[in-house]
């Protein structure tokens, strides 16, 4: 996940880098431009030839990374997964050890990562949908890995003593998946104007099921 503008091209001839971290590079440049593709045009128009060109690089290069498009979002989404965890990772650690400051870092982290990144954000949260059964599946692990991220985090805080623990770990789910369609909401109604706003909402959402767990 980047924002614009593109990562740049590396130099060629004798100056050229290693074949690793040139690939690497085709790589992320190609990830990009599919996440611009896919978010003006939808998956469903989107294509290999739109995406390689929007890159600035041959159709044959963008099939030495990717089988097809459906591989590509596959790979967007594994990849923004990533961005998002380090970054929600980053601020919880930020913020020391008490549970309400992490969780408002990490729900803040999430949502600054979203606003960041609006043509990540749209291919994700939205055109992910339409891309097919893989990418269905890949979409319910993602939410399972994040609701197991979250679940972790509330047992670590729960067994200090410091919050209620979950009651159950569909509650995280829960929590995850609500917290997934207002983004989701956000990006394709613009409600509200900025992803951003959501994260009251979030910690209402957050704090109102712990307030319920242990009874």
């Amino acid at each position: 996940m980047s924002s614009r503008p593109s990562t740049p091209s590396v130099p060629r001839g004798r100056h050229a880098p290693p074949l690793e971290v040139r690939l690497e590079v085709q790589r992320t440049r190609l990830l990009e431009a599919a996440a611009r593709v896919f978010a003006r045009a939808g998956y469903a128009d989107a294509s290999a030839e739109a995406i390689s060109r929007e890159a600035g690089m041959s159709k044959a290069t963008f099939y030495e990374h990717f089988a097809n498009k459906e591989e590509c979002i596959l790979a967007l989404f594994d990849a923004a997964r990533d961005v998002v965890l380090q970054a929600m990772a980053d601020a919880a650690g930020a913020a020391g050890s008490d549970p309400q400051a992490r969780l408002r870092a990490g729900v803040r982290a999430f949502l600054e990562t979203l606003a960041s990144h609006p043509d990540e954000a749209q291919t994700v949260l939205v055109e992910i949908i339409g891309a097919g059964p893989r990418a269905s599946e890949r979409r319910d692990q993602i939410l399972s890995g994040f609701a197991e991220v979250l679940d972790r985090e509330n047992e670590v805080a729960a067994r200090k003593g410091a919050i209620a623990r979950f009651a159950s770990p569909d509650d995280a789910f829960a929590v995850v998946g609500a917290i997934g369609e207002l983004a989701s909401r956000q990006v394709r109604l613009g409600q509200p104007a900025d992803v951003r706003e959501l994260e009251p909402v979030i910690e209402r959402l957050l704090l109102g099921v712990l307030s319920q767990s242990g009874k």
